[in-house]
């Protein structure tokens, strides 16, 4: 393969950029300058644009997704999306790349689209045996009636947006008089909620990418938060959640893990690297909470650590990522 003119697309438009600028910093340290040229580009709204180190600013024309630097002019071959929430999850980014005939590392803007939706993939999974929590799915326009949530959910529930990542915008709700101001809470970050049931048990990251046709599935990590939930703060804060890898489970609850990892990656079909999250009952049932279509990358996130855990490194499970995703949406 020749070598590859990347532009790396970071930020975005959601809760989740600074997030997303740290996991673009993290992927663009441990890419191969032999094999790559890498271009970081901060996407934020309408302004696309690449910081010389001497920190001017410089546009991408969108006409041909290229760059042109002191008279110097790139055209893209390929595009490295490391953009959580908007409009790197959601799909948007992804059509553009289509329409532009650029191939790209996530996965495709309708896989993105069922992923970054909670109720779509609810429905998805459901449909293909993947237990997940009882949930009411509402919008701006719905009646909120607390009593009716509790009668249905009982206590407590979670709150949170439809479409939205990172944890923001979710509320676990103890009392009944809180849920209204929870929704509003949710609508902050999605014009639609869902309220799903509590369901205890312990919360398992399970980390997954195909390439080449050769499925690898990560060793799984537990996560203990220090909080409530593992809400934004516990995600990103040191010391405010241990992150056990590989998490302590019998091989029956591993395999079972592992087997419903492997069926939401092929019922969204995914590509790239992603994160099934789940919650295990004490019996060992796993509950699917959702997936993560481009997963943190940052010094502090979890895939990371599953990758080293595996004997892997970034650098090379990136190179199988790239070949296959940039030979694959060429043909």
């Amino acid at each position: 393969m020749k070598r590859l003119n990347i532009a790396l697309l970071a930020g975005g438009d959601s809760s989740e950029r600074e997030i997303a600028l740290q996991s673009a910093a993290q992927i663009a340290s441990v890419l191969d300058p032999e094999k790559y040229d890498v271009t970081m580009i901060d996407l934020h709204h309408r302004d696309w644009h690449h910081t010389t180190p001497d920190g001017r600013q410089w546009q991408v024309d969108k006409n041909d997704f290229s760059i042109t630097i002191d008279g110097v002019h790139k055209v893209f071959d390929y595009a490295l999306i490391l953009i959580h929430g908007t409009p790197g999850e959601n799909g948007r980014l992804q059509g553009y790349l289509d329409m532009m005939d650029i191939p790209y590392s996530s996965c495709s803007m309708t896989s993105s689209v069922i992923t970054f939706d909670k109720i779509t993939t609810k429905r998805t999974m459901e449909a293909f045996g993947v237990p997940m929590a009882r949930g009411l799915f509402l919008t701006r326009k719905d009646e909120i009636r607390p009593a009716e949530i509790v009668r249905e959910l009982g206590l407590p529930v979670f709150v949170k947006p439809n479409a939205s990542g990172s944890s923001f915008g979710v509320t676990k709700v103890k009392r009944e008089e809180d849920i209204l101001q929870a929704a509003a809470e949710a609508f902050k970050e999605s014009d639609e909620i869902l309220i799903e049931e509590f369901i205890a048990g312990r919360e398992m990251g399970c980390g997954i990418f195909v390439a080449k046709g050769e499925e690898t599935i990560l060793p799984i990590t537990e996560i203990v938060p220090k909080k409530e939930f593992f809400d934004y703060e516990a995600k990103y804060t040191a010391g405010c959640s241990d992150e056990i890898t590989p998490a302590d489970l019998t091989p029956q609850v591993k395999a079972e893990l592992n087997r419903l990892t492997s069926i939401a990656y092929k019922a969204c079909r995914c590509q790239g690297i992603v994160r099934v999250d789940f919650i295990v009952t004490p019996d060992g049932t796993p509950y699917m909470i959702e997936l993560n279509s481009i997963p943190g990358m940052s010094g502090g996130s979890i895939v990371p650590k599953q990758i080293r855990e595996a004997g892997l490194t970034l650098g090379k499970v990136y190179d199988r990522i790239i070949e296959d995703t940039y030979d694959r949406n060429r043909r």
